[in-house]
């Protein structure tokens, strides 16, 4: 732990980093080491041991070894493979739509609110489709909210609505005409087999049948959600793990004036 510590203090003049060529960093920089965990479909023996290292090997691992191994059942088994990887990333090239905003906390927004906008905002979120999941969204939009981050419910001049999980695209849509929605905030936490790219396409073309998705704030957020992804479905952003209601609240607000969505209907 010492020389990893040591290493990161060295970070910025370590003459040995190349942001063109970086490599994962586990004890020295450029060390290349990973940890990885994956299931197989094989009973968990000395063949599905080799059938691991194999696999790491195959995705560019250099001498890996598997650091534990466990049965799931008859025939799953479960591995954890350490090694170091041999391909680098040229971190100088990636390009990402990232969402450039300056959080205001609970107290700022209800501020901005006060002197941007002359009527209360209307906040409805959901896990839409068959997302069963309202960890995420209840974290946003819940008056006790997350990590000391309040929610959207505690905040002076929003109305949040929360309307829980599974709920569906057309529900969701129709509750949103009711209250006259200014922001859509849509949780998806079920992603296999990218069922959630499916939901999330599904209630823009609902939006845009309605009439409705170029006049409200489209706010996508999961663990598997990036502001790219969200940007080329259709939504206008999108909020990964880490993200808060504050976060959001402050986007939504700010996006509402710039689109002179802040006076009365």
């Amino acid at each position: 732990m010492s020389s990893g510590l040591y290493s990161m203090e060295k970070r910025d003049f370590d003459t040995t980093l190349d942001l063109t060529k970086i490599k994962p960093y586990g004890d020295t920089m450029n060390d290349g080491k990973v940890q990885m965990s994956f299931t197989l479909p094989v009973p968990c023996n000395e063949k599905g041991v080799e059938a691991a290292l194999l696999l790491a090997k195959q995705m560019g691992f250099v001498a890996p070894a598997v650091a534990f191994s466990g049965s799931l059942d008859k025939q799953f088994s479960y591995y954890v493979v350490y090694g170091a990887t041999s391909y680098t990333v040229d971190y100088t090239a990636i390009k990402v739509q990232a969402l450039e905003i300056n959080t205001m906390d609970m107290h700022e927004c209800e501020k901005y609110i006060e002197e941007h906008f002359d009527r209360d905002v209307v906040i409805v979120g959901a896990s839409t489709g068959t997302d069963a999941h309202t960890v995420g969204i209840d974290a946003i939009m819940n008056m006790k909210g997350y990590a000391g981050h309040y929610g959207l419910e505690r905040y002076k001049g929003i109305e949040a609505y929360n309307l829980g999980s599974q709920i569906p695209n057309e529900e969701f849509i129709q509750k949103a005409i009711e209250l006259k929605a200014d922001v859509l905030l849509v949780s998806q936490t079920v992603t296999q087999k990218d069922v959630h790219i499916q939901n999330m396409t599904n209630l823009v073309e609902l939006l845009e049948a309605e009439g409705l998705r170029d006049k409200v704030i489209l706010i996508a957020g999961g663990a598997r959600i990036t502001n790219d992804l969200a940007k080329e479905l259709g939504y206008d952003a999108g909020f990964g793990p880490g993200k808060y209601a504050d976060d959001v609240a402050t986007y939504a607000l700010e996006e509402m004036v710039a689109r002179g969505m802040a006076k009365k209907k």
